[in-house]
């Protein structure tokens, strides 16, 4: 039985930018339904995931996923026809919400409705009698499968946030062998996802794209300095009760639509928003550091009243929360569960995964099995590679070498100081580059951090940088705590560097000594964890700096002509496309 899951809320933008017009555009993304993706499972698990973004360029795109629909397909060599059951992760049903006001009923008819979107979908694949069932599954229960069916756990405590589900902000489930069933949930006023974002907007940042800036600008800032106000803005209750009534603030339909009544009471409490590109001074960081603190301590007020009631050891995160990896870190580390799992498309587009997991499940109970790496997008083949060098010009130089001599060469270059792409197999499925799309560099240089930010990457200069590391190696470098190695394949977690090496990997210690570890595995990465491996052997320290292959305002690169397309046009030194070596013909590494 073939399930297709796919996530996105197709005309959603378009609404927005007619509601709004012109004239807020960075407002356009308070949208819900972004980061469309398409997932296809049978009863082996997963086949094939991938974002739609990747197909068109339009970083966190929400459109009909047709491109990734169809790549799903050709992985596993099917059609639709070949699909018992298309999930759709969203469910909203009639209510007298979508008649509060003109804009609520707009969002309702044009873009909500189960209708609408099957037309959507109709429209790309027409109505077939022998094609497949389709199913909406609700938003939370796609989350939620998406985690706990793949986490390996006999049981679990399953826990999603997000800015909104369809009438929920953060859900839990207990999961028990094969069920999955609601335990609580909470409304959207209390939703710890909006909270972030609207704080995303204040500082300067994209909501809805820019929340881990604010995540990584927090170490920077005091958590005490506006702990008192956060304290109204976030309100914890006894019995793991939760209020946010800062969201209270936007009371027009217009206010709903920008949040620009809770920015109007933020600045009121905190001072004026910052504007994008005005200089980040320490009230932002301090700011920063506020929200990150208020967003631990709720999370963790919840977690810990569920673990006393359901008893469960075990822990399952999704949801846009979920890629705050600071706070994932805070809870692995808080001692309330002996397991922590964070899907790594913890976002929406892991809500098309979970939509089909969350299907087949209920059209064939089974328990929860242990996921591999998401490598699970489209692969590089030979012939890929060689069509995409073929036209690339006497200013490269390009040697297809056996894989010892391959991890020989590149280590070379990196201990020379020089960044090097990495273009191998499947692609990653979720916002992370795990080894498969990624750019690698020396986290010994006191200078690569900011020649990653500034020339290669031209990002924000405050921004970290993630140390690959194999696992048997992890526990020396990193605060790993023996048996949770595996929490940190996914580079969800933040964990403190051991002091003894802080000095010694400067490109990858952020400035509170904490980093976002990876643990690689040898089975599931080989040429990765060789790399790390020989970089051991050489220098003594196994770690690399692993951060996506794409430059700004780029989705990571799928393909072979995008990765060799991406390597021409920056300023990286070298790039491994399957079995070849590219170099720039006579250049030396300039960091």
């Amino acid at each position: 039985m073939l399930t297709l899951g796919y996530s996105g809320l197709d005309r959603g933008a378009a609404l927005k930018r007619a509601i709004l017009g012109d004239g807020w555009r960075r407002e356009q993304r308070i949208v819900q339904g972004l980061d469309a993706a398409a997932a296809l499972v049978d009863e082996t698990g997963v086949l094939a995931a991938a974002a739609q973004e990747r197909y068109d360029g339009d970083k966190g795109t929400g459109r009909f996923p047709r491109d990734a629909i169809d790549a799903c397909l050709r992985a596993a060599g099917a059609t639709m026809r070949d699909v018992e059951v298309v999930a759709h992760g969203f469910r909203y049903e009639p209510s007298p919400v979508w008649q509060l006001d003109h804009l609520s009923a707009q969002w309702y008819q044009q873009v909500y409705a189960q209708q609408v979107q099957r037309d959507v979908f109709h429209a790309h694949y027409p109505a077939d009698p022998a094609g497949p069932r389709f199913a909406h599954v609700p938003h939370h229960e796609a989350h939620a499968a998406s985690s706990y069916y793949l986490s390996g756990f006999a049981e679990a405590l399953v826990v999603v946030a997000d800015g909104m589900g369809e009438q929920e902000s953060l859900t839990v489930f207990e999961g028990r062998g094969p069920e999955l069933r609601r335990v609580a949930s909470y409304p959207i006023l209390a939703s710890l996802g909006i909270l972030y974002s609207v704080l995303t907007h204040y500082l300067g940042f994209q909501v809805g794209m820019d929340e881990y800036k604010v995540m990584g600008l927090a170490p920077y800032g005091d958590r005490q300095r506006h702990r008192a106000t956060f304290d109204e803005f976030v309100q914890l209750k006894p019995d793991g009760g939760l209020a946010v009534p800062l969201l209270s603030a936007n009371k027009s339909p217009m206010e709903r639509e920008t949040h620009q009544g809770v920015l109007r009471r933020l600045e009121e409490k905190l001072g004026p928003a910052r504007e994008p590109d005005a200089e980040l001074g320490q009230h932002h960081m301090d700011v920063a550091a506020a929200g990150q603190d208020a967003l631990e301590r709720a999370l963790l007020h919840v977690l810990g009243e569920y673990r006393r009631r359901t008893g469960l050891r075990r822990l399952c995160l999704a949801g846009g929360v979920a890629l705050n990896c600071t706070a994932n870190g805070a809870i692995l580390h808080s001692g309330l569960f002996d397991e922590v799992f964070v899907q790594p498309a913890a976002g929406d587009d892991g809500a098309a995964l979970g939509a089909a997991l969350y299907a087949a499940r209920q059209a064939r109970p089974a328990a929860p099995t242990g996921m591999a790496m998401p490598y699970w997008g489209d692969e590089l083949t030979g012939p890929d590679v060689a069509a995409a060098l073929r036209d690339l010009g006497p200013e490269f130089t390009t040697h297809r070498l056996p894989t010892d001599r391959l991890v020989a060469e590149v280590v070379t270059l990196i201990g020379r100081g020089a960044t090097v792409a990495l273009a191998q197999g499947r692609m990653e499925f979720g916002p992370r580059a795990l080894g498969n799309r990624s750019i690698l560099a020396d986290p010994r240089s006191p200078t690569m951090r900011a020649h990653l930010n500034n020339v290669v990457k031209q990002r924000e200069e405050f921004r970290p940088f993630a140390p690959a590391v194999p696992r048997e190696d992890a526990a020396t470098y990193f605060d790993v705590p023996p048996g949770t190695e595996s929490a940190f394949r996914h580079m969800l977690m933040v964990t403190g560097v051991r002091a003894p090496f802080r000095d010694r990997l400067p490109a990858v210690t952020h400035v509170d000594g904490s980093a976002r570890v990876q643990v690689v595995e040898r089975e599931s990465a080989p040429l990765f964890w060789a790399l790390l491996r020989e970089t051991g052997r050489r220098t003594g320290l196994p770690v690399l700096v692993n951060t996506s292959f794409n430059l700004r305002g780029q989705p990571i690169v799928r393909t072979a002509v995008d990765a060799v397309a991406t390597y021409a046009r920056s300023t990286l030194d070298a790039l491994v496309v399957g079995d070849v070596l590219v170099t720039r013909t006579g250049r030396e590494a300039t960091a």
